[in-house]
């Protein structure tokens, strides 16, 4: 009889550990909303492949970057997505890692001019000097604004800079209370749309690598690494979905859109895709190769790190290699499964 009740309670204790081993593991993810780098966290959830690694994600949302990554301090959320200007900030300041990329986003931030004056900046860019810009301080935005301004030979002080929220400069801008501003898209889009802005010159167009960064707390990848790994593959498994399956991604890239309160045209969506490319598992594993000793994206954080000290947001910036790693993605490589999940476009 003993022996029955002590093999009830070890298949009880088995089958007890079996459910619970089911349950998905929480992982809070951080993003900034109606994006088109944020749009795998919408378009995974839809689809349930959270679980099928076994995550059960809670999302956090932020207008910004720069709020984002304070939050990181009360450790509100675990990964996530950014610009790079703000993930060097982490780098500095809260001990954030860059464990991937989310897209080329070069194209994506821009100097914008009213449709009224946008030609003549066009035209003599020299004009520019002496005007008001309005952009969002510290942002991929502000980058690209300011390799802008080094193209043309003009310096920040040559203008004048005044900060506000995303939404604040469509506002200043729409109500023609100002004429240059610094945005990202989809809010370009908006704008052009909207009032007849044009870009006028955007990182790409300056030379400025503009990446933008999947983050996560050194506490946590040290903890948690294999969760980590999966967030990686989840991630890229949905770009690869997206790149395969693109009127359905647009149909689901309008919704995700309109809930974080932007509305813009399906040529402005498509034009999302195909300005905006993102590397694949082998492809980011590239571009983060340190085997000559530093990786393509050594060498744009290196960059941005020498803005932001130029900016006085930070007084030194931070060695790029003890930040920046590929390790998550090597072991989303190394795991057969997951590489599987990471490359598959179904």
């Amino acid at each position: 009889m003993k022996k029955t009740i002590r093999t009830l309670i070890a298949a009880t204790a088995i089958a007890s550990s079996a459910a619970f081993a089911q349950q998905p593991t929480e992982i809070k993810v951080s993003y900034q909303p109606a994006l088109y780098w944020s749009l795998p966290f919408y378009v995974a959830t839809e689809k349930g492949w959270w679980a099928e690694l076994g995550l059960k994600p809670v999302f956090s949302t932020f207008p910004a970057g720069v709020p984002q990554i304070a939050a990181s301090a009360a450790k509100s959320w675990d990964v996530g997505g950014t610009g790079s200007v703000p993930a060097v900030l982490g780098a500095a300041r809260y001990n954030l890692l860059t464990i991937g990329l989310t897209n080329d986003e070069s194209a994506g931030n821009a100097l914008l001019a009213s449709g009224a004056k946008a030609d003549g900046f066009m035209k003599n860019p020299a004009s520019i000097k002496g005007q008001t810009i309005v952009l969002t301080a510290n942002s991929t935005g502000d980058y690209a604004v300011q390799s802008c301004l080094a193209k043309w030979g003009l310096k920040k002080a040559d203008v004048t800079i005044k900060s506000m929220g995303q939404a604040e400069i469509i506002s200043a801008m729409s109500s023609n209370n100002a004429d240059l501003g610094g945005l990202w898209a989809p809010n370009i889009y908006t704008l052009e749309e909207k009032t007849g802005a044009k870009v006028i010159c955007s990182g790409k167009d300056a030379g400025a690598v503009v990446p933008g960064a999947l983050i996560v707390r050194a506490e946590y990848a040290k903890e948690q690494p294999q969760n980590v790994a999966k967030f990686l593959a989840i991630y890229l498994r949905t770009w690869k979905w997206m790149d395969a399956h693109k009127p359905e991604a647009i149909a689901m890239m309008k919704k995700f859109y309109e809930q974080g309160g932007v509305t813009i045209s399906e040529a402005s969506m498509k034009k999302e895709f195909d300005t905006r490319p993102v590397p694949d598992l082998a492809g980011q594993i590239r571009v983060m190769n340190r085997a000559s000793g530093t990786s393509e994206v050594d060498g744009w954080m290196t960059k941005i790190g020498e803005f932001m000290k130029g900016t006085g947001a930070i007084a030194e910036p931070p060695a790029v290699k003890n930040y920046v790693t590929d390790d998550f993605l090597r072991m989303v490589d190394r795991d057969p499964k997951l590489k599987e999940f990471a490359n598959r476009s179904n």
